[in-house]
């Protein structure tokens, strides 16, 4: 199983993007935050800064939509050319279609879960998916701490991933960094965004290496 890293450039510094999305050259994916300030309470960027994103980019965008009527606005942003789209399954009213249509335009479906969320009702719905996120803090906010509650879910959905013989990432998002990835790589996740961890570090290059390795040597454990 891969180990992947995603910075979230929701704590970069937004009057250069280029530069700082060229920081995280080494990183396998560019994690993007996309917020309506009504599924969270915050507001952050739109589908037209995605797109310059998308052109500027030195890796793959993974957009993270915590918006209010995914069913509508996702499609949009894997026509845009993300190469993965993750919508909220407390958002979203019909989950596997829209799933379905996100894989017709070429992007990776994500499903994405707050923290009081089970995983459990979505289970069944794993096929349709290529990756399931869990929140590892209340999403809307950068630089919370790691939710320690949360290994549990991640385990009990990699159980269930490998139980039914998938290929489905699992990915955590908030508070991931050297002091909470090998905890959140041996409960079984394999894909990590991290924000203030790397951006706020002196070499932001260095530290996704050495966040990858953490987490490769959990897994190896």
């Amino acid at each position: 199983m891969s180990i992947l890293i995603a910075p979230s450039i929701l704590n970069s510094d937004f009057a250069d993007l280029r530069g700082e999305l060229a920081k995280i050259a080494g990183a396998d994916y560019a994690h993007v935050d996309v917020m309506d300030n009504h599924f969270v309470p915050n507001l952050t960027l739109g589908l037209p800064v995605v797109e310059s994103i998308l052109r500027t980019s030195p890796v793959p965008v993974d957009a993270h939509l915590m918006i209010e009527d995914p069913d509508r606005w996702a499609p949009a942003y894997a026509e845009a050319g993300c190469a993965s789209v993750t919508f909220h399954a407390e958002a979203a009213v019909a989950p596997v279609r829209l799933a379905r249509e996100l894989r017709n335009q070429g992007a990776r479906a994500g499903l994405a879960l707050r923290p009081a969320t089970p995983v459990e009702p979505y289970l069944d719905l794993l096929p349709e998916l290529d990756m399931l996120l869990v929140m590892t803090v209340e999403p809307g906010f950068g630089g919370q701490p790691f939710l320690d509650a949360m290994l549990p879910k991640i385990t009990r959905a990699r159980r269930a991933i490998s139980a039914a013989g998938l290929d489905v990432w699992v990915q955590v998002d908030g508070g991931v960094s050297r002091a909470t990835i090998e905890r959140a790589a041996d409960a079984g996740a394999n894909v990590f965004v991290a924000g203030s961890a790397v951006y706020k570090a002196d070499d932001a290059a260095a530290e996704v290496d050495a966040l990858r390795e953490l987490a490769a040597q959990a897994h190896r454990h």
